[in-house]
């Protein structure tokens, strides 16, 4: 059996993980919810309370393939999975009824439920980002947008939507005008030199902070105005290692946010001083997504092999699990 240290003295869940990687972390908006998704097709969803070491699993499916995101309904009821099966599922967490309410080209990457339009919006590998009316499904999107190229990771907040694409391309739409993109960053003006891995916008949506597979963070504003507030910096380096920054999550709270990484730590950032708040302890495995939750007392991060050295690295006797901080 795999005994995980705990650098951080964290809460471990250890009991009822995924069987494979994790995808993806996505919080309940009006309760101690947290869902966690994976390569295994397993969507699981915990119930925590602030300060206490016991979080049971609520509920647990398996898909019909790998899950890569969800994304809970404004009144917390219905999760919303999607990924490598092209399609989103609604599942009532009441009932555990599941039905499919999405469908693109090419497996479903980000999904959001967006409160402003009552309407799930999800980006894909098919260069596209959908819009659909879950209330009353009929199988086709509300608006199909454009993306610059394959969607690799996606951030919505409010009405900003920042999508980072293949080829360090990227994309910022405001909702209230769905059809065209208000600004596309061409790869070649990207303020990192490899291939994006996560996003996440500044909870008073002047901007955004972009991850890199070189160990690179760039704080980017949406206005072209504030370019020299613009800056970059290097993270998750370990002498001469390197580790991908997987996940960045701003505090919904405060001007903080966390990155999380291949290397299996995270450290809390201000972007307004420019200057690293804590750096955490290196957990046994690689933390492949992180989210803070609403009120911004809880980060969570998930505890899984990322690939990112290849198979002759995957140890099947290390599991998959979630971990909780509590934010002091």
């Amino acid at each position: 059996m795999f005994s995980a240290s705990n650098p951080n003295n964290d809460v471990y869940v250890t009991q009822n993980t995924p069987s494979d990687s994790i995808s993806s972390l996505t919080f309940s908006p009006v309760s101690n919810h947290v869902a966690v998704t994976s390569w295994s097709k397993e969507v699981i969803v915990y119930e925590y309370q602030l300060n206490n070491a016991t979080v049971p699993s609520r509920f647990k499916t398996t898909l019909a393939a790998p899950v890569l995101c969800s994304a809970f309904s404004s009144d917390g009821q219905t999760l919303f999975s999607a990924g490598c099966d092209n399609t989103a599922t609604a599942i009532r967490l009441a009932t555990q009824q599941t039905s499919p309410v999405a469908k693109h080209d090419a497996p479903i990457k980000e999904a959001f439920y967006v409160n402003e339009l009552n309407c799930l919006l999800t980006g894909s590998w098919d260069k596209t980002l959908r819009y659909w009316d879950v209330r009353a499904p009929t199988g086709q999107a509300q608006s199909v947008v454009q993306a610059p190229d394959r969607v690799y990771c996606m951030d919505q907040r409010d009405r900003l939507v920042v999508v980072g694409c293949a080829d360090r391309k990227f994309a910022i739409y405001d909702i209230r005008k769905l059809t065209q993109a208000y600004r596309t960053i061409e790869g070649n003006n990207s303020p990192l030199k490899f291939q994006t891995r996560c996003v996440s916008s500044f909870p008073d949506l002047t901007g955004f902070a972009i991850g890199s597979i070189e160990g690179r963070v760039a704080i980017h504003h949406v206005d072209q105005q504030q370019t020299n507030k613009n800056f970059a910096f290097k993270c998750h380096r370990h002498e001469n290692e390197v580790f991908a920054v997987n996940a960045i999550s701003f505090n919904p709270q405060h001007s903080t946010f966390a990155t999380a990484g291949s290397d299996g730590s995270y450290a809390f950032w201000d972007k307004d001083s420019r200057m690293r708040l804590k750096n955490f302890g290196r957990a046994p495995q690689s933390i492949t997504a992180a989210k803070f939750n609403p009120a911004g007392t809880v980060f969570a991060y998930g505890l899984s092999y990322d690939w990112s050295k290849g198979a002759d690295h995957y140890d099947k006797s290390k599991p998959n699990f979630l971990a909780l901080h509590w934010v002091g």
